[in-house]
């Protein structure tokens, strides 16, 4: 009987690691209370039939009109970020940017590189530049996972400033000086960020442990770099489209984060239209707004948020700064945003970008995922940095 128990509590040991759970468990039934209370919620407010045509309304809505509209963009940015990689613009702007990296983020120059990769696609990119030798040789062990905090606080930098200079105000204010300056809150956030992580990973690794490098690289990245095969023509056309495929697939990726993540923000900005509910897109309950005005004392002075709103930019960020940037246009139709929450929703929005959905993942990838946490940390301070620093900056830029 014994003997049956210790095996018994082996295989369940054993099923445990290998990521299964027992059929019937306490997680479910709390899975079944957290999805009626949700959704007993928005009942209870907005009706049945209102609440489930307002989820497909919105979802369809944002899938025509502000998924393609942001996959346009990222073709085109793919494109012309592709070109200049090809061409050596990058790899010049490499070389200027490099001797800065030392003093303001104790990292090496190569991670430059690190910055335009992720500016130009996202977050991940950074990891596929991490696992390679001839990258690596340049930096001490502290220093790598601090890559994850440096790769994130720019991922999809091109498009979501493109996104935010592109947008049409009511009043006819321009957008590209905010953008501009939420890119300068976003370089002050990555700064506080990946400092922050340093000081953590120099407590695990101390500051002399040197990367593991598995194989010789035959040339050095920050000399040298490969290029297509073809003529100059051929290689702008292979440039051109590559880079314009890899937009697609941003804008392909970022379809269920905007649809989902996006229609449920909304669900809970936004309130009901006019006439009441009717089943409309972009119809709510209201409560982000509700909650944000007992914290107003802190959003304003911080962040100089006009509308309560708009706090629902940062938090979808979050987790996916694709769904973020997509609840723009409605803020702006509104009349509930304008510069300043353009510049602040540019600088969180690219220091954070989905971080919370990426970390664990970028993390394990570089083998440190016990610093996961730390690197959660970090980032979570960099990103309200980011903020509160794009808002002091427009201050200033309106007063100048």
């Amino acid at each position: 009987m014994e003997t049956m128990k210790n095996t018994s509590r082996k295989l369940n040991q054993r099923v445990s690691t290998n990521g299964l759970k027992k059929a019937v468990s306490t997680e479910g039934i709390i899975a079944i209370i957290i999805f009626c209370l949700f959704f007993g919620y928005l009942i209870s407010v907005m009706g049945l039939v209102n609440m489930f045509n307002t989820l497909i309304n919105t979802a369809h809505d944002l899938l025509l009109n502000t998924v393609f509209f942001i996959m346009g963009i990222a073709v085109l940015a793919g494109a012309i970020g592709s070109v200049l990689t090809e061409f050596g613009v990058i790899s010049m702007l490499n070389k200027i940017l490099s001797i800065f990296m030392k003093p303001l983020y104790n990292m090496p120059g190569a991670s430059v590189l690190g910055i335009v990769t992720t500016y130009l696609s996202d977050n991940p990119a950074i990891i596929t530049l991490a696992k390679e030798d001839g990258f690596k040789k340049f930096f001490k062990q502290y220093q790598l996972p601090a890559l994850t905090n440096l790769g994130t606080a720019f991922g999809m930098g091109l498009v979501v400033t493109a996104f935010m200079m592109a947008q049409a105000s009511p009043i006819g204010e321009s957008f590209v000086m905010p953008a501009l300056i939420g890119n300068l809150g976003a370089f002050v956030g990555s700064i506080i960020s990946v400092r922050i992580m340093l000081q953590f990973t120099k407590k695990v690794y101390g500051v002399d442990a040197e990367p593991i490098v598995k194989s010789d690289v035959d040339y050095d990245v920050l000399t040298y770099r490969k290029v297509r095969e073809g003529t100059t023509g051929q290689r702008l056309l292979a440039a051109l489209l590559e880079g314009g495929k890899s937009g697609v697939d941003i804008g392909l990726s970022i379809i269920p984060g905007v649809l989902i993540i996006c229609t449920v923000v909304l669900l809970f900005t936004n309130g009901p239209s006019p006439e009441g509910y009717t089943g409309v897109a972009y119809e709510g309950v209201g409560l982000l707004p509700a909650i944000a005005n007992q914290l107003d004392f802190i959003l304003e002075p911080l962040f100089g948020f006009q509308s309560p709103e708009a706090i629902a930019v940062p938090i979808t960020s979050l987790g996916a700064v694709g769904a973020a940037i997509g609840l723009v246009p409605t803020l702006l139709e509104e009349g509930l945003i304008g510069g300043n929450e353009i510049a602040v929703f540019t600088a969180m929005g690219m220091c954070w970008s989905g971080y919370l959905s990426t970390h664990v993942a970028m993390m394990d990838s570089l083998d440190c995922r016990e610093l996961t946490g730390k690197a959660i940390i970090s980032h979570t301070i960099g990103g309200l940095v980011a903020g509160i620093a794009a808002h002091w900056f427009y201050v200033l830029f309106t007063i100048i």
